[in-house]
């Protein structure tokens, strides 16, 4: 079982397949996860088994430890070639999410003005003003979007609460390009049940959506790590390549990371 629980509040740096070498920024506790979906294929593993005890990081706690870092990389002459807010799930779950992100922009333009401030999220707050406003501020606002089906949303994402994707996508629609959709692709099946979404019948919405949104870039990634379900399988590098083709005769720009 999949059992990556990452340093609170920095991490890394790390090489990313999609961002390149990535400080993270985790504003959820070192020992747990908090996050409003519960993804089959998530590297943190399931929610409920890893429940934190510790708190979140304080707004001080993030701004001290990434000047510390950022401090100590220029002194080494090896800075990030991005900020990324990620971990131990939904950075935008933190009350000062947005107060934070200001302090993150305000270190980066004193210590690696050349970095991107990256911030991974699920979509699920950002009805949130705060939280829009605060990401319509950072450089890459990749947001998730795995299917536009309502049921393999439930199946594979399990989100918390009422989670309407049209509602959803409507909201990213607010960001006037300014985002970029992230889309986990992946075959196999959980608890008997199909999570392959590489097919005509999930990719032909998805495009739909993504046109509709207008997202200055897309991401399509698959499976990397161990998974805490079982039965999952990576999608192919066909199928990547071709989905990504099927997104640039959008006039979408598209990475494809296998």
């Amino acid at each position: 079982m999949s059992t990556i629980i990452y340093p609170s509040p920095i991490f890394g740096p790390v090489h990313s397949r999609r961002l390149g070498v990535s400080l993270g920024i985790n504003l959820l506790p070192a020992d747990g996860k908090v996050c409003s979906f519960d993804c089959v294929y998530c590297e943190c593993g399931f929610n409920d088994d890893h429940r934190p005890s510790l708190p979140l990081p304080t707004r001080v706690e993030v701004a001290a430890a990434l000047e510390r870092k950022l401090t100590a990389m220029a002194a080494e002459g090896r800075l990030p070639d991005v900020l990324t807010f990620a971990g131990n799930g939904e950075p935008t779950c933190h009350p000062h999410f947005a107060e934070i992100i200001g302090d993150t922009i305000a270190l980066r333009d004193k210590y690696c003005p050349d970095a991107k401030v990256s911030v991974l999220s699920n979509s699920t707050l950002i009805h949130r003003p705060e939280v829009f406003s605060a990401l319509m501020c950072v450089d890459n606002n990749i947001l998730k979007l795995d299917t536009v089906d309502p049921g393999y949303i439930r199946r594979v994402d399990h989100p918390a609460g009422n989670y309407d994707v049209a509602l959803i996508i409507d909201r990213m629609k607010a960001f006037h390009g300014h985002v970029i959709i992230q889309t986990m692709f992946m075959r196999g099946e959980c608890g008997g049940e199909s999570v392959d979404n590489t097919g005509d019948a999930y990719v032909e919405p998805w495009l739909e959506a993504v046109r509709d949104i207008a997202p200055r870039q897309v991401m399509v990634y698959t499976i990397d790590r161990e998974t805490p379900a079982h039965g999952l399988l990576k999608a192919t590098r066909e199928q990547l390549d071709n989905i990504a083709a099927r997104v640039e005769a959008l006039g979408v720009p598209c990475q494809a990371s296998y």
